[in-house]
């Protein structure tokens, strides 16, 4: 699974791991990223998301269709 939110579009952050010693090895910082499936009731029918923590508190606020909306609005196939 991609690190790669469909609404957000947060994707990995890099940079460097810094031992004690100081040196530095390359690093991904990673979303927390998360299958969610959801019911979409306009087309009646379950849509499964790649979605981070903070894309599905923002459904919880806005709803699945305005996300979805948006989600398409970006170029995104859902």
């Amino acid at each position: 699974m991609s690190a790669h939110c469909q609404l957000t579009g947060s994707k990995p952050g890099f940079g460097n791991a810094i031992s004690h010693s100081h040196r530095r090895t390359s690093r991904r910082f990673d979303p927390n990223v998360q299958r969610k499936r959801y019911w979409l009731p306009s087309e009646g029918r379950h849509v499964r998301l790649t979605l981070s923590a903070r894309a599905i508190k923002t459904i919880d606020v806005i709803g699945i269709e305005a996300a979805v909306a948006r989600i398409r609005a970006r170029g995104g196939k859902v």
